[in-house]
């Protein structure tokens, strides 16, 4: 098993080494374009996830600026593989989302402006380290990012406290996995991806490079901790379906579980919050379990940035444009959207209290008849079933709860059964002021193209009307 699991390291270690190689190259020169045409005008490029969020940010900056504001979609890690050569060829845009552990390498390679921290952006100073090196800022915080561990409420009433628990879990005949005798999906986590397995080496003692990963040289991926971290993710690769194997697959597995009710937690980072929203899982978020060592699982951090390639045409407005998408108020209106943690501390605790978008789902009951034609539910409905419902209607029971909070009364309800009794009577006024409808205009009006037998009855109502 060691053999194996030094195999395993090593190939890691190899991964990460080559990416410090390419985080570390290129040249510590950096350009910078001033607006010599006084053309206020700016281009954003983001993920798709981002455009609902983004138009209307751009829109409110558009209209406290008079600036225009040009988005555009795409893939987020290859339009930064592709910024060397947009730089050069003018087609950059001037603003463009990049994750931490790629702003270094970008700034010092020449493919970034520099970037002002406004005051307004309320980042924290470990933060800003992320997006600096050298002494220069090339990026200005937007998300933090960390894993977090996602469970389903309908299964389990809390989250688990340690992997212990978890294993527990695991012996539960309800998560068997269908088709593959003594596997389970009670948890599942990505552990195919380094980035999701990390936690758990780090977590027994193991790590990237020394000196708080500053020394290349020293790599700890083969060492004790990180054998003991691969030993015991074997363990659940023995428990867990055959797919999990899958290095393109898993991911995808364990979303189907999760969302399916078929698996009670797993490991995930924030970026998953809104598809299990959309899907309309019971979740609840947690820390992830300690370690069976009683060990943190000490997951990477990271998170991701507005940059200004150094290609962009307009920079001056770029850097407003920052400043503006880092403000807490923008800050707080982006997790309303994304979900996603704001690095602004301000908007970090506005998440953190609570809010943010709310779900208020209702189940209604019919008291009245479907149509005006007569039709009494009575007839069909089971005996008091009305009176069970009137206790908890779903309008009475907001208004209780709005009320208890403070936030409506009975003199408020009044004022709006006044007024609105007005604008119908106003409504009503100005309709009867229109000429009343024909049968035959109603019929002519109701399909784009009638049929034979509508034609036949526009015409028998015409001459109705006409007589």
């Amino acid at each position: 098993m060691k053999n194996k699991a030094l195999k395993s390291a090593a190939v890691l270690g190899t991964v990460a080494v080559a990416s410090f190689i390419l985080a570390a190259c290129g040249n510590n020169s950096s350009s910078s374009k001033s607006s010599e045409s006084g053309d206020k005008n700016v281009t954003v490029y983001v993920e798709e996830q981002y455009k609902a969020y983004m138009e209307k940010a751009a829109a409110a900056f558009e209209k406290e600026t008079g600036s225009k504001v040009t988005i555009k979609t795409g893939d987020q890690m290859g339009g930064l593989d592709n910024l060397s050569l947009d730089n050069q060829s003018g087609k950059a845009p001037d603003v463009l989302m990049a994750p931490y552990d790629r702003v270094g390498s970008l700034g010092t390679d020449g493919q970034l402006n520099e970037v002002k921290l406004s005051k307004d952006s309320k980042t924290d100073k470990t933060t800003e380290s992320l997006v600096t090196t050298e002494g220069k800022t090339y990026g200005a915080p937007a998300v933090i990012e960390t894993l977090v561990m996602y469970y389903n409420k309908d299964l389990i009433s809390k989250a688990p406290t340690t992997f212990a628990e978890l294993e527990e879990l695991a012996k539960d005949s309800k998560y068997a996995f269908a088709g593959e005798d003594g596997k389970t999906s009670a948890f599942l986590a990505d552990w195919t991806n380094f980035y999701y397995a990390y936690g758990l080496l780090a977590g027994n003692g193991g790590y990237v490079f020394g000196d708080n990963g500053k020394d290349p040289k020293d790599i700890g991926l083969a060492n004790e901790g990180s054998i003991k971290g691969i030993e015991y993710a074997k363990t659940w690769y023995e428990k867990w379906p055959k797919g999990m194997q899958d290095t393109e697959g898993a991911s995808n597995l364990i979303q189907t579980q999760f969302q399916g009710g078929k698996t009670a937690a797993i490991i995930d980072g924030p970026w998953k919050a809104s598809a299990l929203k959309e899907a309309k899982v019971n979740y609840g978020v947690s820390t992830i379990p300690t370690l069976p060592n009683g060990k943190e699982y000490a997951a990477f951090g990271g998170g991701k940035a507005w940059v200004i390639p150094t290609g962009a045409k307009n920079p001056e407005v770029a850097q407003k444009f920052v400043d503006f998408l880092t403000s807490t108020d923008q800050q707080k209106a982006f997790y309303d959207t994304t979900n996603e943690v704001p690095a602004n501390t301000e908007a970090r605790e506005y998440a953190v209290a609570g809010n943010g978008p709310v779900l208020i789902e209702t189940i209604c009951f019919r008291y009245g008849p479907h149509t005006l034609s007569g039709d009494d539910p009575t007839r069909y409905q089971p005996e008091g079933i009305q009176d069970e419902w009137a206790k908890k209607d779903s309008l009475i029971r907001f208004r209780n709860y709005l009320t208890a909070k403070g936030l409506w009364s009975e003199e408020k309800e009044n004022e709006v059964i006044e007024a609105t009794k007005e604008e119908i009577k106003e409504a009503i006024k100005e309709a009867d002021k229109q000429p009343k409808q024909k049968v035959s205009f109603f019929l002519e009006t109701m399909f784009e193209e009638p049929t034979n037998v509508i034609k036949e009855q526009i015409e028998h109502f015409k001459a109705k009307e006409n007589k």
